[in-house]
């Protein structure tokens, strides 16, 4: 079986040299990863095989020995794309959702999104904000100690 057991942040692919040779598509909970059996998108079994767990986002890369490749893709989930009128209400809403520790993405134009939640849904519409529930690729992001999470007790 193939055995990736380096990853590449897509942000740090400007010196690495590999051949791609297929994607892997996975849903946000399935992207923090160290060791696990994985089917490409080809169906091709691999097993990721690394060092630490990693948290994998759209964009990244896994290597193989052989100098080749599978690049990470974000599977379409179901989302909430949350629309703010002006700068305040954007930092208003980012604030009560990262209140309650949930992932969200940033999007260009005072937008996020987030994973659907009917309360999140009635919550941001109570703030003021816009929300549309849609499939889209989700790509939170990753945190700003850890790639992803934190440690403290609450």
């Amino acid at each position: 079986m193939r055995r990736a057991n380096r990853h590449h942040r897509k942000e740090n692919l400007h010196n690495v040299d590999l051949q791609i040779m297929s994607s892997v598509t996975l849903e946000y909970d399935d992207r923090h990863r160290r060791r696990i059996r994985m089917i490409d998108d080809m169906g091709e079994n691999f097993l990721l095989d690394l060092a630490h767990a990693a948290y994998l986002q759209d964009g990244d890369l896994l290597e193989f020995a052989e100098g080749q490749a599978i690049l990470v893709k974000a599977a379409k989930e179901e989302v909430l794309e949350v629309t703010c009128e002006d700068l305040v209400q954007l930092v208003r809403v980012a604030w009560h959702v990262g209140n309650r520790h949930t992932p969200v993405e940033v999007l260009d134009q005072g937008k996020l999104r987030l994973r659907y939640d009917h309360v999140l849904h009635h919550m941001i519409e109570g703030l003021g904000a816009s929300c549309e529930k849609i499939i889209a690729p989700f790509s939170p992001e990753p945190g700003a100690y850890s790639g992803g999470g934190h440690d403290h007790a609450h």
